[in-house]
């Protein structure tokens, strides 16, 4: 399967730093929740310092992110000093690694963060993204990685919505999301600007009420 163009690992590492000290004084309900969670292929399990290393080989390897995570922007390292804290998430994103189920081997990252559309907390979403390794793509590790990745945040806070966006010719991650349980909804024109042009994106949500 072809990575999601919604990854969000970048954006947890420019969010994390500010984030982690409010979250420690005030968790959120997120932040208590047992890990790891599996299914019948992968597990998903919080990142932790043992895992930096890796993570910045995932970064630099061109093949962990494909042409639809292309954005030409150089990533920074992964926050060992955030990880050394404890889990990298917090109420308003995070990232959790995807593990085979068995063999344990690492094969990707799952990661999300709020989207808001209205004042009130309760037009929260979250946005979710997911990034495997070539390896792990094409064995129904990506749909079953999602769909758990949606359980928990159902469980895990109030927030009624998940949502997700993929180019639209990446269609092994439109089948992923539809057979992790999400729908589609319609098409964001231009919505995403990479590799010097503009490309549209196929949105997809699943709702608590979904199931």
């Amino acid at each position: 399967m072809k990575p999601a163009c919604s990854d969000q690992r970048a954006e947890v590492a420019l969010r994390y730093r500010d984030d982690h000290e409010r979250v420690h004084r005030h968790p959120a309900r997120v932040a208590a929740v047992n890990l790891p969670i599996s299914g019948s292929r992968v597990r998903l399990r919080d990142v932790t310092l043992a895992d930096a290393d890796l993570l910045d080989a995932w970064s630099a390897d061109p093949l962990m992110f494909g042409e639809f995570n292309d954005f030409g922007l150089e990533r920074d390292p992964t926050d060992r000093d955030a990880l050394a804290k404890g889990p990298y998430r917090n109420e308003r994103n995070g990232q959790l690694i995807v593990e085979r189920l068995d063999t344990g081997e690492p094969v990707g990252s799952v990661g999300w963060h709020k989207q808001r559309y209205g004042p009130n907390d309760r037009s929260e979403a979250w946005n979710i993204g997911i990034s495997l390794i070539p390896e792990g793509r094409g064995r129904g590790f990506g749909a079953e990685a999602q769909r758990l990745l949606a359980d928990f945040l159902f469980a895990t806070t109030v927030i009624d919505r998940v949502e997700a966006s993929t180019d639209v010719e990446n269609v092994a991650e439109q089948r992923a999301l539809e057979k992790g349980g999400f729908v589609r909804e319609g098409i964001l024109r231009g919505a995403q600007f990479r590799r010097g042009a503009r490309h549209d994106l196929v949105n997809y949500a699943r709702l608590r009420t979904d199931d």
